[in-house]
């Protein structure tokens, strides 16, 4: 029963979405197969929207869903932990995407939709290549302690971030006779076993190993 709802109209209001979920279903197949993007239900559901009954109904399925998670999340210790580990992660990615994106405060200048998802686009794009870079340099560093004979702790690994700013030059240092330079193979090859880490996230998440 909907909270604050008298009995009768909650009778009401139970049949009047459940006359929906076959139409939802119906919907939500549709995205995932990808005969309608999100974007245009979306934009249809937004017209009108207040009596758009498929609209009502994909709203009340979201506030029992938020619902849901919120006492999930009060109730669920360990879930807690783990939202605010995931939160932390993307804040962190949003901070480094911005710190890579300096050129205006990353402020969108421009009123052409176009040209504002390129700027979004090529800011991305840069971000993940500095990612990767420190990712490749994170690796290098490890394979070199490694065979000085440090015992490496797949743990330990876990908490570096590759978010890693306080070694790159902004602004840059250009060499035009190094675009001609091929650089080396990506070798992802490490000699760490990471199966007991992967194993605590898959338990964490909610999987067993036997699934």
């Amino acid at each position: 029963m909907a909270c604050g709802r008298p009995p009768h109209a909650a009778d009401a209001w139970r049949a009047e979405h459940a006359s929906q979920f076959r139409h939802l279903m119906r919907v939500a197949v549709s995205v995932r197969e990808g005969a309608i993007s999100s974007s245009t239900l979306l934009k249809r559901l937004r017209s009108g929207s207040r009596k758009n009954s498929t609209y009502t109904a994909f709203r009340e399925v979201g506030r029992v869903i938020r619902t849901v998670q919120l006492l999930r999340y009060l109730s669920d210790a360990p879930f807690r932990r783990r939202v605010t580990a995931a939160t932390n992660k993307v804040e962190s990615f949003n901070r480094f995407s911005q710190w890579v994106g300096f050129g205006n405060q990353g402020v969108l200048a421009d009123n052409d939709p176009i040209e504002q998802e390129k700027a979004m686009k090529f800011n991305a794009l840069l971000t993940n290549a500095v990612i990767f870079h420190n990712a490749l340099d994170i690796a290098e560093i490890v394979r070199q302690l490694l065979e000085e004979g440090w015992e490496i702790d797949p743990k330990d690994l876990a908490h570096i971030s590759p978010y890693l700013t306080e070694h790159i030059k902004r602004f840059g240092e250009y060499s035009t006779h190094e675009l001609g330079i091929q650089p080396e193979a990506y070798d992802s090859k490490l000699d760490v076993d990471f199966t007991q880490l992967r194993e605590q996230d898959l338990t964490a998440a909610g999987f067993s190993t036997a699934a």
